[in-house]
């Protein structure tokens, strides 16, 4: 029934441009060379045939582009390189660039063998910038084959970030609660971005769940998956048919109402009306959403969806959204510290990252089928057993290296972000929910500095695995100029008291 690839495939054309003062022929000696190291690390290019020596060259390059269906160009300077036509082929292809440049292979040919392209990316960086244009240079551009084509298998992670985003939309159902204005959404910035926003009611929901019949052909092949998926942490399996319609009307309303975008994700309102009309809680199916790559953020939070998405557009493994939550007792703190394997680990260094239920199964240690502790202390007599907030996904957040992420458009319509790297302890947390020990070094005034200092929500975007340099790279590239990252104790945050350090 659904038909669904919420993910770019990135085909990345690889053109060399020349001057036409050089050998022509050592452009194409060493764009041979880039392909085949590219290929050696798995990075699938297509070198393009023309080389660019003037602004009839890139007219022949982009009809060329075109009909192989490159979206994402890397332009090299095989020697000094026309900064004009180069740069004008930036301007006019419609997709993320980057730009690099041969280094010299040899001590015996410096002579016609020498291209000088060191020379030649400092005029085109120069002629980027007269022409406003955002390409991504990587931090080491100028390379042999076999370095450069690394720096591209880099660049084809960035690409997808930004061909991502360019067609997405955000769905949203409900306003945020009254005690979450924390995850406020001004649109202007998404749009800004390039993202499209449609925003519907919380009765639109219901609508849609109450318009799939319990014996629609679609639910039994679903709850099959549920149950497969859960195996001994099937706690509730007379839930399944309930959750397995609300899936179903996702995805439905995700495919009809795409419009001219490819991708979609959302944003939901996830309680207090949402027990009493639909039964249950929505977190399970939220992770496995998540876990297909279409996030479903909880509370509203666009741009917690936003982050989550990213993340999984960087690394092509679901992602998963969190509170930072709380502190880790001290009691807890050896165990922590030894699992770290860093003597220097310190308290301030940790902290619980949970959510209620909406982690994929794939991203957990373990998990089980559960109800919500704390709406279930709202809703219903906790004397009696759950019932409309039963539908979490709940256990140990698997162990392993960590990014965590936050894209946010601030109250004053501005765009600013953090990324922390880190990682998730295999240390039992003894609590409930999904939730995981997560240890980012220096994080106690990260925390201050920059979550409370820069006004960020309590939610973080959880890739498993460290992408920093992707997604830094990535925002650069769309213009996001306020990034943060953890610094160490010899640094100084803007606004930080150096005498309470």
């Amino acid at each position: 029934m659904f038909n669904l690839t919420n993910v770019p495939d990135v085909t990345i054309g690889l053109v060399g441009v020349s001057r036409d003062c050089f050998v022509l022929e050592l452009t194409k000696r060493r764009l041979n060379k880039l392909h085949d190291a590219c290929y050696a690390e798995h990075v699938h290019v297509r070198s393009l045939t023309t080389i660019i020596e003037n602004e009839v060259d890139v007219l022949k390059v982009l009809d060329e582009a075109k009909a192989f269906g490159i979206n994402a160009l890397v332009i090299f300077l095989g020697n000094f390189g026309p900064e004009g036509p180069a740069t004008i082929l930036a301007q006019m292809f419609d997709g993320p660039v980057m730009f690099c440049a041969a280094a010299e292979e040899t001590g015996d040919d410096l002579i016609n063998g020498r291209g000088d392209a060191l020379c030649g990316l400092l005029n085109t960086s120069y002629n980027l910038g007269l022409r406003n244009i955002k390409a991504h240079i990587p931090q080491n551009p100028v390379g042999l084959p076999k370095e450069l084509a690394v720096e591209i298998a880099l660049f084809q992670n960035i690409a997808r970030v930004i061909l991502g985003l360019k067609s997405l939309k955000i769905f949203s159902f409900g306003p945020r609660p009254q005690d979450f204005f924390a995850c406020n959404a001004p649109i202007k910035p998404l749009f800004d971005l390039g993202i499209e926003v449609m925003e519907n009611s919380e009765l639109d929901l219901l609508v849609l769940y109450n318009e799939i019949a319990d014996d629609d052909p679609a639910i039994a092949p679903i709850v099959e998956e549920m149950t497969k998926e859960l195996g001994e942490g099937n706690t509730y399996p007379d839930l399944l048919l309930k959750l397995a319609r609300f899936e179903i009307a996702l995805l439905k309303f995700l495919e009809a109402n795409l419009g001219s975008r490819k991708y979609g994700i959302f944003a939901n309102k996830c309680w207090p009306a949402f027990e009493k009309m639909f039964g249950f809680v929505p977190c399970y199916v939220n992770s496995r959403l998540a876990a297909m790559g279409i996030p479903v953020a909880c509370e509203v939070d666009l741009y917690g969806a936003l982050s989550q998405y990213m993340c999984y557009l960087a690394t092509l493994e679901p992602a998963t959204l969190l509170d930072i939550n709380n502190s880790v007792p001290n009691d807890m703190f050896n165990k922590c510290r030894t699992e770290s394997e860093n003597d220097s680990t310190v308290p301030s260094d940790l902290f619980m990252g949970f959510h209620c239920g909406n982690t994929p199964a794939c991203c957990m240690k373990n998990c089980s089928m559960k109800y919500q502790l704390i709406m279930n202390r709202l809703m219903e007599d906790s004397t009696k057993e759950p019932d409309i907030t039963r539908g979490t996904l709940e256990g140990q957040i698997m162990p392993g290296p960590t990014t965590m992420f936050r894209l946010q458009g601030t109250a004053e319509g501005q765009i600013k972000s953090y990324i922390a790297q880190g990682a998730i302890l295999d240390v039992d947390p003894h609590s409930f929910g999904g939730i995981g020990i997560f240890n980012v070094e220096d994080f106690g005034r990260f925390y201050r500095q920059v979550l409370i200092g820069k006004r960020f929500p309590h939610h973080a975007a959880v890739a498993f695995g460290h992408t920093g340099a992707v997604l830094h790279d990535a925002l650069t590239l769309l213009g996001v100029e306020n990034i943060s990252y953890p610094l160490n104790k010899y640094e100084i945050y803007p606004n930080e008291n150096p005498f309470g350090i």
